[in-house]
């Protein structure tokens, strides 16, 4: 009885910290409060590259500012939160700027979705704040279709909006739940994603906040329309509101990077995106009607087939080297070694399908110059001069597994897009030519290079 008791007990303290929660989000305005973060929202999805036509789920979408955005730029786009009051405001912003977007309550815990029901899920500074992460972590992966793109913008421990979040925490009793910030933490998003996902980037950015008035004045917008600082003040007396106040304000006018009549804040967060995979899909389903209206391409598939065979060939060939092998020089104008340039191809993997992904959304791809890849070589040999074998083989396999993954996501209208390249003199290169020339022939090429230097 004792159990049972105890059992009863916690399920209720569960519920009573969702219906506090659901309380703190419907506090406030979050429409007019989000729309001083849509320039941040813009520069945030134009990062991810998002074809036109993909269904995309944005989940804890509050007012809809993503999600608009993201109806704008020719997606099939829905958006859920627990918050109804602020879903009702985004439905009628989507009414009135002709927008056609699904919006409805939703908890990121339990998303009433199909599994594999979106070629895109995303969150923006809204999962991270749900009570069981592995739980969100489960959905986000469940309702994505293998090959898919999950993105997440969370914000970081030691960043401006994580201060502020510490500030609130110190005034009112916790809610009892592991911290949102720990969703900005490397090591802990890694562990989270560590099951059902191939391709993985986390990336610290900065979202810019800007408001024409002055940090007090910021700090009261925040207490009129922003609900977990709202509910902060409604639950301290008059003194200790003064306390929350004024270290807010501090807070605020520390970071200010503007006249003491305006406010411009740089506020860090960790950028995820992730790419599902097939592998906790069964065998037998995966060319069900559930999945296979998402397969991707033939081409894309003999794409990741050609990468992972000269992977193969690469890792088959440094397994059988000597020691005195792995550090000769691969000739005599390149002194790096060959176990350094066995490393510089797995370490190439990751960058070489973002520049991919950038082309298949039609993005010119300016940064990769001549001198920019020649400088990322140099600092490469100098920092990796005493790389073992067994590290470098592990990180050819593992990169190499995750490239081919991301490779096959790539559907035909995305690998046949082209941008102007500057490796090829600024001509416009198609996303395929990428994938071929950086992720498979460079590969080969450097193989055909330790050969030659070994006399094998």
């Amino acid at each position: 009885m004792a159990t049972g008791a105890k059992v009863r007990s916690d399920l209720e303290q569960f519920e009573d910290l969702k219906t506090r929660l659901k309380a703190t989000w419907m506090t406030g305005d979050y429409d007019v409060f989000s729309r001083f973060m849509e320039r941040g929202a813009e520069d945030l999805f134009r990062q991810l590259s998002i074809s036109p036509g993909s269904r995309l789920l944005d989940v804890g979408c509050g007012a809809g500012q993503l999600a608009l955005i993201a109806a704008t730029a020719g997606l099939q786009v829905t958006g859920c939160d627990i918050a109804t009051n602020w879903l009702a405001r985004a439905r009628d912003r989507a009414a009135a700027e002709g927008l056609n977007v699904t919006f409805e309550e939703g908890d990121a815990e339990a998303l009433p979705y199909a599994d594999a029901q979106f070629d895109v899920v995303v969150s923006v500074f809204g999962a991270m704040f749900a009570p069981r992460p592995d739980r969100v972590a489960a959905e986000l992966k469940r309702v994505c279709r293998p090959g898919g793109m999950i993105a997440m913008a969370n914000w970081t421990p030691a960043g401006f909006t994580g201060q502020m979040l510490r500030i609130i925490s110190k005034h009112i009793a916790p809610f009892g739940m592991p911290s949102p910030l720990l969703w900005g933490n490397e090591p802990t998003v890694r562990d989270r994603f560590e099951q059902g996902i191939g391709y993985l980037k986390l990336e610290r950015r900065f979202y810019q906040f800007e408001y024409p008035f002055s940090p007090a004045e910021v700090v009261d917008f925040y207490r009129a329309n922003y609900g977990p600082i709202s509910r902060a003040f409604r639950s301290l007396e008059g003194d200790e509101q003064k306390q929350l106040r004024g270290e807010l304000i501090d807070l605020w006018s520390k970071h200010n990077r503007s006249d003491q009549n305006t406010t411009e804040v740089e506020a860090e967060y960790l950028e995820l995106v992730a790419t599902r995979t097939w592998t906790d899909v069964p065998a037998g389903e995966r060319n069900s009607r559930r999945y296979n209206r998402s397969l991707p391409g033939q081409r894309s598939a003999a794409l990741a087939d050609r990468l992972e065979e000269s992977a193969a060939l690469l890792t088959a060939f440094a397994e059988g080297l000597s020691d005195e092998e792995w550090r000769t020089p691969v000739s005599d104008c390149d002194n790096r070694s060959v176990g350094v340039v066995v490393h510089h191809v797995a370490t190439m993997y990751p960058i070489d399908i973002d520049v991919a992904r950038r082309v298949a959304s039609g993005e010119p791809v300016t940064s990769l110059t001549w001198e920019v890849g020649a400088d990322f070589n140099a600092k490469h040999a100098r920092n990796e001069a005493r790389v073992t074998k067994s590290a470098a083989i592990e990180l050819l396999r593992q990169n190499s597994r995750n490239a081919a993954e991301a490779v096959r996501a790539f559907r035909d209208d995305e690998l046949d897009r082209a941008a102007p390249f500057p490796p090829s003199f600024g001509a416009p290169m198609t996303a395929q030519f990428v994938i071929e020339d950086r992720a498979v022939r460079h590969t080969w090429h450097h193989l055909a290079r330790i050969r030659a230097a070994l006399k094998r």
